[in-house]
């Protein structure tokens, strides 16, 4: 298994490096979409387009940053994605049940921040050329 260091002396190919950037740019754009527009950002986030093909493509394209740094950040976006979708799916279920309604929309405003929170915090170690913690 490589270590750390070893992964930060494999270069990654320019077009997994191009996804990275491609796939945190379609995730933030559904923020922004969720933010302005939708009832919720994370509705907004795991059921528009920019966000369905942003998943798409990394899985399309994780296997060109395997063995590299850029692998941790496909991990971190594949799952930012489906942990969101998850908690979505929680937060509903609560609030139908009429009970959780408020822990739900509580858990569902806790998400937005933690997906806010994913996002940008990837994208800066992207720039950086910095992996994401396991």
């Amino acid at each position: 298994m490589s270590t750390d260091n070893e992964l930060r002396t494999v270069e990654p190919m320019q077009s997994a490096l191009t996804v990275a950037h491609i796939v945190y740019a379609l995730h933030a754009t559904a923020i922004v979409l969720g933010i302005t527009g939708a009832p919720t950002v994370i509705g907004s986030f795991v059921g528009s387009l920019p966000s369905i093909v942003a998943v798409i493509l990394n899985y399309a394209k994780r296997g060109d940053a395997r063995g590299t740094w850029l692998a941790s950040h496909y991990r971190w976006q594949i799952r930012t994605f489906w942990f969101a979708l998850l908690w979505l799916i929680v937060a509903v279920v609560l609030i139908l049940t009429l009970v959780g309604v408020p822990i739900g929309f509580v858990m569902l405003a806790a998400v937005t921040v933690w997906l806010i929170y994913r996002i940008a915090r990837g994208w800066l170690n992207l720039i950086d050329k910095q992996p994401m913690p396991n």
